[in-house]
């Protein structure tokens, strides 16, 4: 049978319908809100080139994540900004540094109600601005590296962290954080492992968020933008190092990779619709070109449909209000 017998438009003719016989739904729960808490703060300041998005002091980092939670958001993602920088990143790994503290005082706000998670590297701390060490002669030192990370793991897993995400994409995080975590009795924290993260031009916006102090670029540690087989071999390579779960950063550009990672692995797949992303759909808006809210949800279904079952966005909750009210 063919037309006029068949009419697909007909599960297409009502939004009760649509809803009915959608294969695909972003649910709250898979959506994690990344926040930037700024050391010093006493007042919260937006970002120039994320419009919504902000630099959080201690105080309203705390009410912000009772509010992402109270959304339904899944999770939250925690990066700090410090008032000083060193060669080593030294406020990273410190206890009583930025990120270690928010960690603290969001554990504290919200215990268990959602995922706290962090970002596990150093560019935040670096004065410059590298994921890692640098060796004498300018480039970033993979081995000493480790040791940072696996120290700066245990800090904030002593913080009361649920998540660690080691994003510095060096060879061997993933199994030296495991190992040090579960050295140190923290077996129950979670390895978030970003295993693909290319060299993106859509990381902009993000770097004015972290106040990022980098020179030049990342391309000898951050994937080949043009590479697919060599993004599965990362994968790979970090689940069979111990990650609990994988990420693909930057998502939308990246789609074709997100489903080949689902493909390829049984553990939970990540996609992070990161600050350039955002950006460009808000700045569009903004200007009236497209349809805000319509963009911000197509983008996440089509994240979600190429296989992410969580997601990392700067909507986090207000995607997850809108889409309490639609399904």
């Amino acid at each position: 049978m063919s037309y006029p017998e068949i009419r697909p438009r007909r599960l297409r003719r009502t939004a009760a319908m649509r809803r009915l016989v959608a294969e695909t739904r972003v649910d709250p729960a898979e959506l994690v809100l990344p926040m930037f808490v700024k050391e010093g703060l006493t007042a919260p300041r937006e970002i120039r080139s994320l419009p919504g998005v902000l630099q959080h002091s201690r105080d309203s980092l705390r009410k912000a994540a009772v509010e992402a939670v109270q959304a339904g958001v899944g999770g939250i993602m925690l990066f700090g900004v410090p008032e000083q920088r060193d060669p080593s990143g030294s406020g990273g790994l410190d206890p009583d540094g930025i990120l270690n503290v928010a960690i603290r005082d969001v554990i504290a706000e919200v215990g268990d109600a959602t995922v706290v998670m962090s970002d596990l590297c150093l560019d935040e701390f670096t004065s410059h601005g590298h994921c890692g060490l640098l060796r004498p002669d300018g480039e970033v030192d993979n081995d000493a590296t480790l040791a940072a990370y696996a120290e700066m793991a245990l800090a904030q897993a002593d913080a009361g962290v649920h998540v660690v995400g080691p994003s510095g994409m060096m060879d061997g995080q993933v199994g030296v954080v495991r190992r040090a975590l579960d050295a140190a009795g923290h077996q129950d924290v979670t390895v978030l492992a970003y295993a693909v993260k290319y060299a993106s031009a859509f990381f902009g916006p993000f770097r004015e968020a972290v106040e990022s102090a980098l020179e030049g670029d990342r391309r000898s540690y951050q994937q080949d933008p043009a590479n697919l087989r060599e993004s599965l071999r990362e994968v790979a390579l970090d689940v069979a190092e111990g990650a609990d779960m994988v990420m693909v950063k930057p998502a939308l550009p990246y789609l074709d990779i997100v489903s080949a990672v689902r493909a390829a692995v049984d553990v939970p797949v990540a996609a992070y619709q990161v600050s350039g992303e955002y950006a460009m759909v808000e700045a569009a808006a903004a200007n009236g070109w497209i349809d805000r809210e319509g963009a911000m949800l197509e983008t996440l279904t089509s994240i979600r449909r190429a296989g992410a079952q969580i997601i990392l966005t700067y909507w986090a909750v207000e995607a997850a209000r809108l889409l309490r009210q639609r399904y």
